[in-house]
Order: structure tokens, then sequence, then C-alpha cells
């Protein structure tokens, strides 16, 4: 059973930094993917950013040039570094973690979500 684990949501202000972080109970390297949702009050689940297990990043154009994913190996976790956070990207932050067998099915693992809430 693959267990991820979000931490580092919070309040912060307009224009302020927040990072998330995944810890993963198996190595990062053994998924073939892993990234970031949110799901902002009364909206559906978006994607936020990705990076793929050969380091291939992807980001939602509403966070691109402020948002960045990152990953250490070692900690077998994924970051998610927010800057110039605004008050629509309040949210509740998933964890997403994704295998791909030879059929070429998808496995989704999520994690319970974090709250990250931008207020005045």
């Amino acid at each position: 059973q693959v267990q991820l684990v979000e931490s580092g949501g919070g309040l912060v202000q307009p224009g302020e930094s927040l990072r998330l972080s995944c810890a993963a109970s198996r190595s990062i390297f053994s998924f073939n993917g892993m990234g970031w949702y949110r799901q902002p009050p009364g909206k559906q689940r978006e994607l936020v950013a990705t990076i793929t297990d050969g380091g291939n990043r992807n980001y939602a154009d509403s966070v691109k040039g402020r948002f960045t994913i990152s990953r250490d190996n070692a900690k077998n976790t994924v970051y998610l570094q927010m800057n110039s956070l605004k008050p629509e990207d309040t949210a509740v932050y998933y964890c997403n973690a994704y295998d791909i067998d030879y059929t070429f099915r998808r496995y989704d693992y999520w994690g319970q979500g974090t709250q990250v809430t931008v207020s005045s």
C-alpha cells in the first residue's frame, strides 16, 4: 500500500511563499511520475504541477513562473515551492503519484491533502 503524506500548508498573505512536501512510502524513482493537484472551494480538482521519472516537468498555466516542483530522491520526497501566492491559489493541495503497467493502465495514489489559504 502506497502512502503519501503532505505537509507545509497554512495561511499566508498575498505575495508570500510556501513550500509543500510530500513524503512517499517507497522510492519515488519507482513511480512513473508524481505531482500536485489542488481543489479550490466549490470547484473540481485541477492539475498544478507534475514531474515524470525522467525529470520532465509540467505546470498549469496559472502557476507557471511562480511554482516549482522538485524532488529529493534520498528522502523520497517531492516538493512544491509556491512563490508570489495569490488569493486564487487558495485550495486543498493533494500529492499524487502514479504507475503505468504493461497494459498502459494507470494507477493513481493520493495523499490526504493539505490546506493552503492565501488571504490578507
